[in-house]
C-alpha cells in the first residue's frame, strides 16, 4: 500500500471509482517523494473525508471553495504541494466561479476533478454534468435541455483560460485507462512542482448507487455514454512553453 494512503478503510460504495483514484494519487505522491510537503483540500460531497484516507496534511473547505482555500494555502506556503479533490457538484455547480478564477489566475495548484454526472452524497440529484436524457431524482423523466440547460464540459471551458497550464480528461475503467490516468495525475503534480501554473485532471467516474446499476453495468454505461459526451484527452498543455 502507498505510504501516502492511511490505513482507514474506504467508505465509498462498491464500484465507485474514488478508491482507484485515491490510490493513484497516493502512488504519485510517493513516487515524487513529496508526501511530507503535500497538502490536500477536501471538498463537500462523497469524498468529504478524503483527508482521512490520505496520509498527508490537509483540511476541508466549504462547499465549492476548495480552490480559494488552496490558493491561500499555496500563497502562504509556496514550498508546499497543494491539491484539491472535488466532485462535479462541488466544482461545476456551487464552486464554478472558484475554479474558473483560480485557473484564470494561473494559481500554482493541482485539482483532481471527479465527474460522475450526478450529486452523489445528497441523493442523486441532477448535476451540471448530468447528460441529456439522464434520469436523476430531480429529473425523473431525463434531463431536458429546454428546462435544465446542457451538460457543462469543464475541461474544455477551463482550457480556454490563459492561466491553465495543463488539463487532461481520463477514466479508470480498464487497466490501460488506469495507467493513462496515473500518468496524467503525475504530470499535473509535476506541473505544480515546476511552478508552471494551474493543473487539473478530470476523471470520469461511476456512481452505481445513484445510477441504479451494478458496478459492471455502471462501468459499461460510463464508457458508452459519458466518454462520448466528455471525450478523453489533453485539453491544454502549456508546460513546455512555460519552462
Amino acid at each position: 500500500m502507498p505510504d501516502s494512503l492511511s490505513k482507514k478503510e474506504f467508505t465509498y460504495c462498491p464500484g465507485c471509482h474514488h478508491g482507484i483514484v485515491h490510490r493513484l494519487i497516493a502512488e504519485v505522491i510517493d513516487e515524487l517523494g513529496i508526501r511530507e510537503k503535500t497538502l490536500i483540500v477536501a471538498p463537500v460531497g462523497c469524498s468529504v473525508f478524503a483527508y482521512e484516507f490520505f496520509n498527508v496534511d490537509g483540511t476541508v473547505a466549504p462547499h465549492g471553495r476548495a480552490p480559494a482555500v488552496a490558493t491561500g494555502m499555496k500563497r502562504a506556503t509556496p514550498d508546499k504541494i497543494v491539491f484539491t479533490y472535488q466532485g462535479d457538484g462541488d466544482l461545476a455547480s456551487i464552486g464554478t466561479a472558484e475554479i474558473v478564477h483560480a485557473a484564470n489566475r494561473g494559481e500554482n495548484i493541482t485539482t483532481i476533478f471527479i465527474n460522475n454526472a450526478v450529486y452523489g452524497m445528497t441523493g442523486g440529484q441532477m448535476a451540471p454534468t448530468t447528460l441529456l436524457g439522464q434520469k436523476t431524482t430531480t429529473t425523473p423523466y431525463g434531463r431536458d435541455a429546454k428546462a435544465n440547460g446542457y451538460p457543462i464540459r469543464m475541461s474544455e471551458m477551463l482550457s480556454t483560460l490563459a492561466g491553465a497550464a495543463y488539463i487532461e480528461r481520463v477514466m479508470v475503467t480498464t487497466p490501460q485507462n488506469v495507467i493513462k490516468a496515473k500518468r496524467a495525475i503525475k504530470k499535473a503534480f509535476e506541473t505544480q512542482i515546476k511552478g508552471l501554473g494551474f493543473s487539473l485532471v478530470e476523471v470520469l467516474s461511476t456512481c452505481p448507487t445513484n445510477w441504479g446499476k451494478s458496478p459492471v453495468e455502471a462501468g459499461k454505461w460510463l464508457e458508452e455514454n459519458m466518454a462520448k459526451y466528455y471525450p478523453l484527452g489533453v485539453y491544454v498543455d502549456r508546460t513546455k512553453e512555460a519552462e
